[in-house]
């Protein structure tokens, strides 16, 4: 009996160092850390966005290496400062990162824009045309499709059905 309480006493003591010792290293690494990345990864970082053209910072082909060096330099500083890798703080920096870099962006990676005028002009054009050209077309198409209706009515009940009067030699 005293051979399992120690063994669980020694469990439950593993198990206490193995969670305060991942709290320590992600909450050692505070203030410190967070002006590490400021200055040293954001600082870069922010020279390499500045030497790109705007219109480019939503096309990951141009971004992705900046963005890796970026998402590396965050992870050797935090190896330097004995640090837990991803944390809280990185993720509160990223987060700063692409609501002021990458803000505008869609999901694709390229800003959302109008096509070309020679492909969406037909996709205009055809429908305003072919509403303009059916338009004198369908009263015609009225008329003869009345008159196709009465013909076959005629045919079918005969001339003296069109007559809704009182019938002649009928008192």
């Amino acid at each position: 009996m005293g051979s399992q309480t120690c063994t669980a006493l020694q469990k439950q003591a593993l198990l206490w160092f193995v969670i305060v010792s991942q709290c320590v290293s992600a909450l050692g690494c505070g203030p410190h850390y967070e002006y590490a990345i400021e200055d040293f990864c954001l600082g870069k970082f922010r020279l390499d966005m500045q030497e790109l053209d705007q219109r480019h910072w939503c096309n990951w082909e141009d971004t992705v290496e900046l963005y890796e060096e970026l998402t590396n330099c965050t992870y050797l500083v935090a190896l330097k400062m004995d640090c837990f890798w991803p944390n809280r703080l990185v993720d509160e920096f990223f987060i700063r990162i692409h609501r002021h870099y990458f803000h505008d962006c869609s999901l694709t990676g390229r800003l959302p824009m109008d096509p070309p005028n020679r492909i969406l002009g037909p996709f205009i054009v055809v429908p305003i045309l072919v509403t303009l050209l059916m338009t004198p077309l369908s009263p015609s198409v009225t008329k003869e499709s009345l008159l196709l209706s009465v013909s076959v009515w005629v045919k079918h009940k005969g001339p003296e059905s069109l007559y809704h009067g009182p019938r002649r030699g009928n008192k």
